[in-house]
């Protein structure tokens, strides 16, 4: 499926790259690859991993209360037959299209990467995760070729930062947002999408719904995001979910709150105690890696009650 969404207008590169060569951000299991002939311009990735948990709830704290999460009591696999990977170029904004093959669930997700860019292996890591739940996920290259780098000295960071105009991103956002709806409606898949953001692209989660003038998105996730503009929160018209650790400097609860009261209705503030900054996608420690578990459920939850059943 993912061959004909990309096959309009947009070329496709079709190299082959290595994917979880490394344990994922969740300490996923690694997949085994089954590339096809190199005609075919693309190749499916088999993933599989083993989820061991315990028989108890998890209470998070909330700006509304405690929201449960089960976990089973016995060692259950999660399997994910077939992802398939296209690389687009849109208007020449490079994506990643991760498509769910067997299980797909015929709804499109934008995920907009934290600063170290659409190539990073936690960002992609994460954006196979939720191919595998059966949604179709883009990935752009947010950054136009100059994403941050963990190796540049820190001291660069806010020039760097300057240097990414927020009206371009914006305008590339908008373009992928139309692709999506056009080339999802051609392939006979749901108009309505979501997005979901870390970092600096959970910042923009809140200006991309508050600029959906034509109701394109039903949700968004933003995960710890960075420098959100509050003054638009007032103009998002749909239920959004704000994730992020109590110790995080870059991220203040008490932003969010505002937002999240501004938003209105139906959007929630979901709080984990001690976490800092990329928990979710950047575990670093076996409590972010248990947390992170714990924000992917209520992850999966959220998107299946404000896309699928509503569409």
């Amino acid at each position: 499926m993912a061959a004909s969404l990309a096959s309009l207008s947009y070329s496709i590169k079709t190299g082959v790259q290595p994917l979880f060569n490394r344990y994922g951000s969740h300490r996923l299991r690694p997949s085994c690859l089954v590339p096809l002939p190199p005609s075919i311009g693309k190749h499916i990735t088999s993933c599989s991993w083993r989820q061991l948990s315990m028989k108890k709830q998890s209470a998070l704290e909330t700006t509304d209360g405690a929201v449960n999460v089960e976990l089973d009591d016995d060692e259950e696999e999660e399997t994910c037959e077939l992802v398939n990977r296209t690389e687009v170029s849109i208007d020449s904004v490079e994506a990643h299209l991760l498509t769910a093959v067997k299980n797909n669930n015929g709804t499109g997700l934008l995920l907009l990467s934290d600063v170290f860019g659409f190539q990073d292996s936690s960002t992609r890591d994460f954006a196979y995760r939720v191919a595998c739940n059966g949604y179709n996920v883009l990935v752009p290259d947010l950054f136009r070729g100059d994403p941050w780098s963990k190796n540049r000295p820190k001291s660069e960071y806010e020039e760097w930062r300057r240097g990414q105009d927020l009206n371009r991103i914006r305008n590339d956002i908008r373009t992928l947002t139309e692709w999506m709806v056009d080339e999802f409606a051609a392939a006979g898949i749901s108009k309505k999408l979501g997005v979901i953001g870390f970092c600096f692209g959970g910042g923009r989660v809140v200006d991309v719904l508050a600029a959906d003038k034509n109701g394109y998105f039903s949700t968004g996730i933003s995960f710890y995001g960075t420098r959100i503009d509050s003054e638009v929160a007032g103009d998002v018209n749909v239920p959004v979910l704000f994730i992020a650790g109590d110790t995080d400097p870059l991220c203040q609860l008490e932003v969010l709150k505002e937002i999240k009261e501004k938003i209105g209705e139906g959007s929630k503030v979901v709080v984990f105690e001690g976490r800092g900054h990329g928990f979710v996608h950047r575990p670093k420690t076996p409590e972010d890696d248990k947390d992170a578990e714990e924000a992917f459920s209520v992850t999966r939850n959220w998107l299946h009650q404000n896309l699928l059943r509503g569409n």
